[in-house]
């Protein structure tokens, strides 16, 4: 695994970690968080359940980014399938959330870029692990790797 990917798929992993801890925090009245720092009508009923609908998709592509880059670590194989579909993930949960925001025409540049870097940065090393998924496989089949 690349420095570029551990970084990427670590920061991005416990941004999301600390972001659901903090969204746990506020929804229990343990903390304030500015109006002016939040997404428009979070205070709603209908886009609240849509904030929280996410929560599963990211706690999930967080702890299984994080299990790839520690089997990285360990040199353990299974770490690029891990990565694929931690990467498709938060692809997944990017492309929700610009969609949303596209349809709702609400454009708050920090919300909205933030949700479309996560759609686009996995983009960079999918290629590249998919290759080399294919790669594993031809060598545990034994067979040439087609350019």
């Amino acid at each position: 695994m690349s420095r570029l990917l551990k970084f990427s798929l670590t920061t991005t992993d416990i941004a999301f970690l600390t972001y659901w801890t903090l969204a746990a925090l506020l929804e229990l009245g343990a903390i304030h968080i500015p109006k002016e720092m939040m997404y428009a009508d979070y205070d709603n009923p209908r886009v609240a359940a849509w904030n929280w609908s996410f929560f599963p998709l990211d706690i999930i592509f967080s702890i299984v980014g994080l299990a790839a880059v520690r089997a990285a670590r360990r040199g353990d194989p299974i770490w690029r399938p891990l990565a694929i579909i931690s990467l498709v993930l938060t692809m997944t949960a990017g492309g929700m959330a610009v969609a949303y925001w596209t349809i709702m025409g609400e454009f708050f540049p920090g919300w909205f870029i933030a949700n479309l870097i996560l759609l686009v940065w996995p983009m960079f090393f999918l290629p590249s692990l998919v290759r080399g998924m294919a790669g594993q496989a031809s060598a545990l089949n034994g067979t040439p790797q087609a350019a």
